[in-house]
């Protein structure tokens, strides 16, 4: 049965998935880059993105992993850009430019209609603005059988544990302290209960933590 996976998402020791003042210049936060530092060090996140090299061992075990079976993706609006309120002139495309990393749909939570927007190598965007249900319910028919990965952030995440939607969770825990921003499992009302800890693994890098759903 395909599964809502969050994979890949890495937080701070003190719980945080983004640093604080996010904007243009800052999209994970300042100090949100430290997180994923690790995964951009191995060779399956370099491929994604185009480039070539990269380390291979645990971190690159999981980062693979992170996109096996995944054929579908749903992020918040804060992932897919920082305009706030209506679309405007509609110029913004994303923060990955003509050929973003997903190569498959992508349904991005909104207040605010839009059009699809079609990019390069099989990602197109679908802008969802009547709930997380909707937006999974479209991205399970859009995999056609396979996951879908529910890329973040925080926020949405969020929604979607209280929700009780989320099957599996791979967070990374990186050892740097960020102090402020946006705490992964706060605001949660119960939220992850029933989930349990599946996987654990240390790299000299991030410890990794599966949990699924008991």
């Amino acid at each position: 049965m395909p599964k809502l996976r969050v994979q890949n998402f890495a937080i701070s020791l003190d719980g945080y998935g983004a640093g604080p003042d996010q904007n243009v210049e800052h999209p994970l936060g300042v100090g949100g880059e430290r997180l994923h530092e690790w995964a951009f060090a191995t060779r399956s996140m370099r491929r994604m993105h185009g480039m070539e090299g990269g380390e291979t061992g645990l971190d690159d075990d999981f980062a693979a992993r992170g996109e096996t079976e995944i054929a579908a993706t749903i992020v918040g609006r804060n992932m897919f850009g920082p305009i706030r309120g209506s679309w405007g002139d509609e110029s913004w495309t994303g923060w990955w430019g003509d050929d973003p990393p997903f190569h498959h749909p992508v349904f991005v939570l909104t207040h605010h209609p839009r059009a699809p927007l079609t990019m390069e190598a099989g990602t197109t965007f679908h802008f969802v603005d009547d709930g997380i249900e909707a937006a999974l319910e479209q991205a399970l028919d859009a995999a056609g059988g396979a996951d879908v990965r529910l890329g973040g952030g925080v926020a949405t995440i969020q929604q979607y544990l209280r929700a009780r939607l989320i099957d599996e969770m791979h967070v990374a825990i990186v050892p740097t302290l960020l102090g402020r921003g946006e705490r992964l499992f706060d605001h949660l009302d119960r939220g992850p209960d029933g989930y349990e800890c599946v996987e654990f693994a240390c790299s000299p890098s991030v410890a990794h933590v599966r949990l699924a759903r008991a």
